[in-house]
């Protein structure tokens, strides 16, 4: 059960600070140790992230420092919380496809590592690329919904891939970007979770392991709040550079495990 926690606690910490919301680091890491059914896991992961996100932006909000354009930001959130609704067809398509989860998992895993691994890049190499400055409210719903197709599908609620756009697409700094990233993470994952209790499909789980992940996803928000608070941009992309070499590794282990199991 504490593996769970501190899994949740410390991914929390470093998705509050550079806006990823935690679950890149929750899924590929509790898939990796093989403690509960792909399935399972994202469900889990998006339950968690959805608590972290929520506590980090209704607290920025209330203290007004959040840092969030809800011109651009809004029209996003919306578009992910659609896109969020197609992923999850999508993944349920594929899981279809396999009876083996662990093929199932290979295949997410592939993914996240390929959209992570080109996140990387483009973070190291961001400042030699001319970044755009875009206002349109519709083209923010269709930006938003790629967002919510590929994070809904990978079970991650948000992750890297959302920086990635901000920066490019409305030329964010980093913190920035991380604050407006969790207010897309949280809209979209509540989204899916009303998705996933109107169906009825939610997957077996147990509530103690929810609610010790949740408890790990508050409090890992409150330390990453903290801490965003006390360092600066650049900091801010040195961890996240780390971070995502980290997840391309654990995703290739993931990509072997699920196939040669």
């Amino acid at each position: 059960m504490a593996i769970f926690f501190w899994v949740s606690f410390l991914a929390s910490i470093v998705g509050a600070i550079c806006g990823i919301g935690g679950g890149v680091v929750i899924k590929p890491v509790l898939d990796m140790l093989g403690l509960e059914t792909v399935t399972t896991i994202s469900f889990l992961s998006g339950c968690t992230v959805l608590s972290m996100s929520c506590y980090s932006v209704t607290r920025s909000l209330a203290k007004g420092d959040s840092g969030v354009d809800m011109r651009t930001g809004t029209p996003m959130a919306i578009g992910a919380a659609l896109g969020g609704l197609a992923g999850k067809q999508l993944f349920d398509l594929v899981k279809s496809l396999f009876d083996n989860q662990g093929m199932v998992g290979a295949v997410q895993a592939g993914c996240l590592g390929v959209i992570t691994l080109g996140t990387l890049a483009y973070t190291v190499n961001k400042s030699h690329i001319r970044t755009l400055k875009i206002t349109a409210p519709a083209v923010c719903v269709v930006i938003g919904l790629a967002l919510g197709v590929m994070s809904s599908f990978l079970g991650i609620g948000g992750g890297p891939i959302n920086l990635v756009v901000l920066y490019f697409f409305f030329s964010m700094d980093a913190k920035t970007a991380a604050a407006n990233s969790l207010y897309i993470i949280l809209v979209s994952q509540l989204a899916s979770l009303l998705t996933t209790l109107f169906t009825h499909t939610v997957p077996p789980f147990q509530w103690t392991v929810l609610l010790v992940m949740v408890s790990g996803g508050i409090g890992g928000g409150m330390v990453g709040r903290m801490l965003n608070k006390r360092i600066d941009n650049k900091l801010v992309e040195r961890l996240f550079i780390c971070l995502m070499g980290l997840i391309v590794l654990i995703c290739i282990y993931n990509v072997w495990r699920g196939l040669s199991g």
